[in-house]
């Protein structure tokens, strides 16, 4: 294990990439503002009404593929199967294949359990009535670190788990990148559905996920991991087997 960390603190030390301007103040203006309309015009009918039953049932069906948990086994799994294989295979291709499923087993890792924690912290420290209390507290209800999950509402730790993974998916495999965004915002708002969580929660939370995913990129890919930085400082992911796609490569 110190001789994985000496590896990272090597891969890192040889960049001489500079953090990319990500126009960070636009994104928070944008999500900031995404949130303030839905609070205003979506979150109060949500909290006043019940969804339909056939909604609520789509909602419940849907809704555990936002529980942190099983992806997070499964981000570990994929990383010490990697490693494994890393160490077992013979041919040099077989070992490039695993190495670079374990390293994507970290990078989920690394945002889906990061982005939860800080969200987690978010909600406790807000402390915001969660939508079954509605006609007890209101929209604008705050409780922080109350100690109790009805005031741990924004923003969705689900929506926040949903949003850091196929946002992690997106940047991984872009050309299906629209697919993955469609999933994140059906997903998220099965919380909405469920009655467990306000509109503006699960924006707030997708958005975070979404962000923290990006960071976490960016990080790997000055460890020149998994992506690689273009001019403009996005990072865009590396192809495993570039020469693959060249004419005549088979």
């Amino acid at each position: 294990m110190r001789a994985f960390w000496t590896s990272l603190d090597r891969r890192w030390r040889r960049s001489d990439a500079a953090m990319p301007p990500l126009r960070w103040q636009a994104c928070l203006f944008i999500t900031i503002n995404a949130v303030i309309l839905s609070m205003l015009l979506f979150d109060a009918p949500i909290g006043a009404s019940e969804p339909p039953e056939s909604v609520k049932q789509l909602g419940e069906l849907l809704t555990g593929f936002g529980d942190s948990a099983w992806l997070i086994l499964t981000s570990i799994l994929l990383f010490f199967q990697g490693r494994a294989g890393y160490k077992l295979l013979k041919t040099a291709r077989a070992r490039a294949q695993a190495l670079y499923v374990s390293w994507i087993g970290a990078y989920l890792f690394t945002t889906v359990v990061f982005s939860g924690l800080l969200a987690n912290l978010l909600k406790r420290a807000i402390g915001r009535a969660r939508p079954d209390h509605f006609h007890d507290y209101g929209m604008f209800s705050f409780t922080p670190f109350s100690g109790h999950s009805a005031f741990e509402s924004f923003p969705s730790g689900h929506s926040t788990t949903v949003g850091a993974f196929f946002a992690a998916f997106a940047l991984l495999f872009p050309r299906y990148r629209v697919a993955f965004i469609a999933c994140a915002i059906w997903l998220g708002m099965t919380r909405v559905m469920v009655g467990a969580h306000y509109p503006s929660d699960v924006i707030a939370g997708l958005a975070f996920g979404a962000w923290f995913s990006l960071l976490m990129a960016i990080v790997f890919a000055r460890c020149g991991l998994l992506f690689k930085l273009a001019p403009d400082g996005w990072p865009l992911a590396k192809r495993l087997f570039p020469d693959m796609e060249k004419p005549g490569a088979l």
